[in-house]
């Protein structure tokens, strides 16, 4: 009887742990009886915010193409953001998976439901959605205090930047994602404010698909005054046409692809390697303040 009266009390002392619920990148609430201790990511992203927020200590599988920061190469691997082994993640014992809502397994994530696991669903698609879904899913890690001050910061350093760049002189603005075919970002993306914040006008803006592909022909008759790719071989070959601004002008710029493409908190430094750039041309092209 003594036995059981101290357990008693010493289980009274511990301190109880509390459901935590969170709205993710779809809409949907998620809830779990508490702060999730084993957590796998099926999305680069997602690794990336985890790690920024301080729960990266809780993180126990991801998938291919998570290489940052440094500690999330030894994450063991499950398969790539298009596809995973519901057998490796089931080892993994997760209590929160962390899933792409526009990935290329569906019937897996409904298969991982099925049994009991929580999806959060990622969907950020405008630059604010980084810092909304850092702070959901600090509340689902019990990080809330930490995953608070990166997303202020994060939201500090773009409100920053559209203070100092955005009503400088407008560029033209065309954004390269790949070569052959060419693809391009609309304002529907998230790198499409990140245009307009450093006071550029996306040539492909007003396009209702996120990333659309576009031909040669339409970018040359839209006659961007700045060009920029992840790559220098993407923007040598626009130098083909002599006549175009943005080639007459030499404001052709290589941005680091990783921190522009992928929508995490490194996102704000692409956007300043953005802003940069766009300054540059300005310089360059001659244009003068509004």
């Amino acid at each position: 009887m003594k036995r059981l009266s101290a357990l008693a009390l010493l289980l009274g002392a511990l301190p109880a742990m509390a459901a935590v619920s969170a709205q993710d990148g779809s809409g949907q609430t998620i809830t779990l009886a508490q702060p999730a201790q084993r957590i796998l990511t099926l999305v680069p992203h997602a690794t990336e915010m985890l790690y920024a927020i301080g729960a990266g200590d809780k993180l126990v599988a991801t998938v291919e193409y998570s290489n940052h920061p440094e500690a999330a190469k030894r994450l063991p691997r499950v398969g790539s953001f298009t596809g995973f082994s519901l057998e490796a993640v089931m080892r993994q014992r997760p209590d929160l998976v962390v899933a792409w809502s526009d990935g290329g397994a569906p019937r897996e994530l409904e298969r991982v439901r099925s049994l009991g696991i929580p999806v959060y669903l990622s969907h950020p698609l405008q630059p604010d959605d980084v810092a909304k879904e850092m702070l959901a899913l600090g509340r689902l890690a019990g990080v809330d205090a930490a995953a608070g001050k990166v997303a202020a910061s994060y939201r500090q350093r773009l409100a920053d930047l559209r203070q100092r760049y955005g009503a400088r002189a407008p560029v033209r603005v065309f954004y390269q994602v790949s070569q052959m075919p060419i693809f391009t970002v609309s304002d529907q993306s998230f790198m499409g404010p990140l245009i307009s914040l450093c006071g550029g006008v996306n040539v492909f803006g007003d396009v209702r698909l996120p990333a659309p592909q576009v031909s040669a022909a339409t970018v040359v008759a839209a006659r961007p005054q700045a060009i920029l790719a992840g790559d220098e071989a993407s923007l040598r070959s626009w130098r083909r046409w002599p006549a175009l601004p943005a080639v007459a002008g030499n404001a052709l710029f290589a941005l680091p692809g990783d921190a522009m493409v992928v929508p995490g908190p490194r996102l704000v430094d692409g956007a300043a390697a953005l802003c940069l750039a766009l300054d540059t041309a300005r310089q360059r092209l001659g244009l003068t303040a509004k």
